[in-house]
C-alpha cells in the first residue's frame, strides 16, 4: 500500500518524546539473566520474521530450510551474545538485523544445518504460512534478497501502523469505522465520495470529512511514531521515514 503525499506529511504532526521501543527491547533481550529476556526475543521474532525469512528464502533455500534458519538465527541472536555488541548510537534497526543475519548465514551455516537435521530448539511458534504467502507474493527473482528485505521492512511497518490504528479505533467502539474508511488513506483528497461515506457511516457528509481527516491525520502519526521506534536518533527519524515512505512507493 504506497502512501500519498498527503499521508507523507509527518513533519506536521505534534512533536512528541522520542522514544527507542524496537532497541528498548534489543536492550532487554541481550540481558539473559533478566526475566524479560525471552518475552523481548519473542517480540524481535514476531515483529520482524517476516522480512528476514524473505531474504533468506530469496538466497535459493526451500520454505522449510528457510524456517529453520530464520528461526535459529533468533534462537543464536542471544545465545551467541550479537547483543552484547550492540549499542543504541549503532542506529537503524533494519541495518542492524540484517547485518546479524548476513553474519550468521556466513559464519554459523553449517552449524545451523547440524542442528536442523538434528531437530533445532524453537524459541516462539510463528505463522509460517503466511509468511510464506507474503514471499511467494512479492516480485519474481529479478528482485534482489537485499531488495527484497527493504520490501518486506517497510510493508512490516506499514502492517504495524494499521495494526495499531485499528486497536485504537476498537477500543473507541469505532472498529467498524476503521474498515468502511481506510481504503480511503491512499486516495486522492479529490476522488473521496464522501457522500457516499456518509451513507454508510450514517451520518452527514460533514462528519464524514472528518472522520476521514481525523483518520488520515492519526495515520501520519502512528506511522511516524512506528518508524521512529526502529532508529536510535531522534535526528534520524525523518530521513528514515522518507525512505520507507520511498519503498512503500515503489510497491
Amino acid at each position: 500500500m504506497p502512501l500519498s503525499s498527503d499521508q507523507h506529511e509527518s513533519a506536521e504532526a505534534r512533536p512528541a518524546q522520542f522514544v527507542t521501543t524496537r532497541w528498548s527491547v534489543v536492550m532487554a533481550a541481550r540481558d539473559k539473566a533478566s526475566p524479560e529476556s525471552q518475552d523481548a526475543l519473542q517480540t524481535l521474532c514476531k515483529g520482524y520474521w517476516t522480512p528476514l525469512y524473505a531474504f533468506v528464502r530469496r538466497l535459493g533455500n526451500s520454505a522449510h530450510d528457510a524456517q529453520d534458519l530464520t528461526q535459529e538465527f533468533f534462537a543464536r541472536l542471544l545465545q551467541k551474545d550479537w547483543l552484547d555488541a550492540v549499542e543504541r548510537e549503532r542506529g537503524r534497526f533494519r541495518t542492524f538485523l540484517i547485518m546479524a543475519l548476513k553474519r550468521f548465514l556466513a559464519n554459523e551455516w553449517d552449524k545451523a544445518r547440524a542442528v536442523r537435521r538434528g531437530g533445532g530448539q524453537v524459541v516462539v511458534p510463528f505463522d509460517t504460512k503466511s509468511a510464506e504467502e507474503c514471499y511467494l507474493a512479492d516480485p519474481g527473482p529479478a528482485l534482489s534478497a537485499d531488495h527484497l528485505y527493504e520490501r518486506r521492512w517497510a510493508l512490516t511497518l506499514l502492517d504495524q501502523t494499521m495494526a495499531r490504528l485499528r486497536a485504537e479505533y476498537e477500543r473507541d467502539g469505532r472498529g467498524g469505522d476503521f474498515e468502511r474508511l481506510k481504503e480511503y488513506l491512499v486516495a486522492e483528497r479529490g476522488a473521496i465520495p464522501y457522500e457516499e461515506i456518509a451513507r454508510a457511516l450514517g451520518t452527514s457528509e460533514g462528519a464524514a470529512r472528518v472522520a476521514v481527516h481525523r483518520l488520515r491525520k492519526r495515520f501520519r502519526e502512528v506511522f511516524r511514531s512506528t518508524v521512529a521506534d526502529t532508529v536510535s536518533n531522534e535526528e534520524d527519524v525523518e530521513a528514515e521515514v522518507r525512505y520507507v515512505v520511498e519503498i512503500l512507493g515503489r510497491v
